[in-house]
């Protein structure tokens, strides 16, 4: 594979069944990422930019094609390495923040490490640059109902990248924000990319914010319809 992609699919098909009826939700999507780069997938309900993103993510398996990341076929992996793969590869951001409400923004961006069993010592200095990354340092004590929609966002962000993985997928991240705190959110992104190397792939309805991306995607009816390079 060409050290320049990140991420090729190459005939990639999702077809759900229920009973005798077939739904392909993909559709033999071909689709090149390259590193140290910032996309967004559009289109309209229902045109698979979830499932894409989910097949990528290794959170769903293709009924067809493969899928290289980084050189290696997720698609061939079991469910031992698919799991391994996600925890240390994959950041996913999604529209829902989940926060725990009685937890400090410390303690949330901790939580998936201490699940880990990483140690204290070692947990504390990945929290404390995740909360430098993000803007995040004022607030380490706050709660989150104390914090604004794009701030909880932001800490949502920062508890899945807390390890730092070279590919962030995100679905609809901005879904719940007003256009400030979407605009934030966005740019937290485009810092990722431009000052730390690495890798995200965006979902979106919301067209505005493809200024700040790399390369738009446009998905209709299970398949890439057109790549736009900015």
């Amino acid at each position: 594979m060409n050290d320049e992609f990140h991420v090729v699919l190459n005939d990639v098909w999702k077809i759900y069944r229920t009973g005798k009826v077939e739904w392909p939700a993909l559709r033999g999507v071909n689709l090149t990422i390259r590193r140290n780069t910032f996309t967004a997938i559009v289109g309209p309900s229902g045109s698979g930019k979830t499932t894409l993103l989910n097949i990528i993510g290794g959170l769903d398996k293709p009924t067809k094609g493969s899928v290289i990341v980084d050189g290696i076929d997720i698609t061939r992996l079991n469910g031992r390495k698919l799991a391994e793969y996600r925890n240390k590869y994959v950041g996913f951001v999604f529209q829902l923040y989940n926060l725990l409400s009685y937890l400090t923004v410390f303690e949330n961006i901790e939580l998936p490490l201490a699940i880990k069993g990483i140690s204290f010592r070692e947990r504390r200095d990945l929290v404390l640059k995740a909360l430098d990354v993000f803007g995040l340092r004022s607030l380490s004590s706050k709660r989150p109902l104390e914090l604004s929609g794009g701030e909880q966002q932001r800490v949502a962000i920062a508890r899945a990248l807390v390890n730092m993985p070279n590919l962030i997928l995100a679905d609809e991240p901005t879904g719940n924000l007003d256009s400030k705190n979407a605009q934030v959110v966005v740019e937290t992104f485009r810092k990722l990319v431009d000052e730390h190397g690495k890798t995200v792939i965006m979902v979106t309805h919301n067209v505005e914010l493809t200024k700040y991306v790399d390369v738009v995607v446009k998905m209709r009816d299970g398949n890439v319809v057109e790549v736009v390079n900015q």
